[in-house]
């Protein structure tokens, strides 16, 4: 997971989940016995978590481009932090209960 997030400051979603995570996947799922599901709300919720960290987070330069030109890039970094932490928070309880992962997609797809 860590991987995971360091490719996000670098590099797009498309490269990562198209490279990194179908080497990663299978072994984890078949050697280790994550539970694919929880697996890949783990993975997607780490890759939005590194899209909004600097210094190449997307969403950021996104971001950059459609902020009237008196916000500075700086101030859109501080700005991300209490989101990023919300993010890092909500990655942890999924990580410590992974049942809690699965109870809610049950909830939620009905």
């Amino acid at each position: 997971m860590f991987v995971i997030f360091l490719l996000g400051f670098f590099i797009d979603f498309f490269e990562i989940c198209f490279i990194h995570v179908p080497i990663l996947t299978p072994v984890l799922v078949q050697h280790f016995g994550f539970d694919p599901l929880w697996l890949s709300v783990i993975i997607g919720v780490n890759l939005q978590t590194s899209f909004l960290t600097p210094p190449f987070g997307f969403a950021l330069f996104y971001l950059r481009g459609v902020a009237p030109p008196e916000i500075t890039t700086s101030q859109i970094y501080r700005g991300v932090v209490p989101f990023v932490t919300l993010q890092v928070i909500g990655l942890t309880i999924a990580i410590a209960f992974p049942q809690l992962v699965r109870a809610l997609f049950a909830i939620f797809r009905g």
